[in-house]
């Protein structure tokens, strides 16, 4: 990678020049290389043990890499350099929410909040893990917030989409899927949760038409197949039907049950 030769070239020749740490560790963490990003991280704080922001960029590439207590230990480390920040109690969470810890994961959302009223990510960070907890009221009411304060974002529709579907409200959850794939019409999970909604109310020809979009986008997804084909069954064609299972057990041998 070229970026990363350049950095490599920077630092050989400005071995303390923080920002050239800083730089190579994101771009390491973006192509995923964890443990470089860490190490470079790592320096950045050697070099500048006050600088918060460092703490944070290490934490959330122990959060990538499913170390969720190191990620935490270094976001201790951010807010108490700087408390007033409201994205490191937002990121603290998101260590808490993927270890299932959800109670502790709305405590730091909700002091993100306290400081950023005004932090859309964190009203629907909040609601997913009110959501998490089967709490869908509570998780619908941060989703409004969020697309309140953002209503370009698809992801926020989609969420509460599926928060109304949990409440068995299957209109509303419609309306929100349909705003999520005008948003991102490329996104095959917004299709998915449509036709699964299409298909528990029975409505399977609008379940089939979403979950060949599906497959369309996503091709390679043999739940896609199996989906689409087990609606086709209920529908009576068989030999449809068995054309997907057949097509899903060779994207994935041992997927379809």
């Amino acid at each position: 990678d070229k970026a990363i030769a350049d950095y490599n070239e920077a630092i050989r020749l400005h071995p303390n020049d923080i920002d050239f740490y800083d730089n190579r560790g994101s771009t390491y963490r973006a192509l995923k290389e964890y443990d470089k990003a860490i190490a470079d991280f790592s320096k950045a704080i050697q070099l500048a043990p006050k600088e918060p922001d460092y703490y944070n960029r290490r934490g959330n590439t122990w959060n990538d890499k499913g170390e969720y207590e190191k990620a935490i230990a270094d976001y201790d480390q951010t807010i108490r350099l700087d408390p007033q920040d409201a994205v490191y109690y937002s990121n603290r969470g998101t260590a808490w929410y993927n270890m299932s810890e959800y109670d502790k994961a709305i405590a730091e959302y909700t002091d993100a909040i306290r400081i950023d009223a005004k932090y859309a990510a964190a009203y629907n960070s909040r609601g997913n893990a009110w959501y998490a907890q089967a709490k869908y009221e509570k998780a619908i009411a941060d989703y409004d917030q969020a697309i309140r304060l953002n209503p370009d974002s698809n992801d926020f529709y989609s969420n509460r989409g599926s928060a109304w579907y949990r409440r068995a409200e299957y209109d509303k959850a419609v309306a929100d899927y349909d705003q999520a794939i005008r948003l991102s019409p490329t996104n095959p999970t917004h299709y998915t949760d449509r036709g699964n909604t299409w298909y528990a109310i029975k409505e399977y020809d609008k379940a089939i038409a979403d979950y060949s979009v599906w497959i369309q986008l996503d091709p390679n997804n043999a739940a896609a197949y199996s989906s689409r084909g087990f609606t086709l069954r209920l529908k009576g064609d068989y030999e449809q039907a068995i054309t997907d299972f057949n097509q899903a057990l060779k994207v994935d041998p041992k997927g379809l049950q």
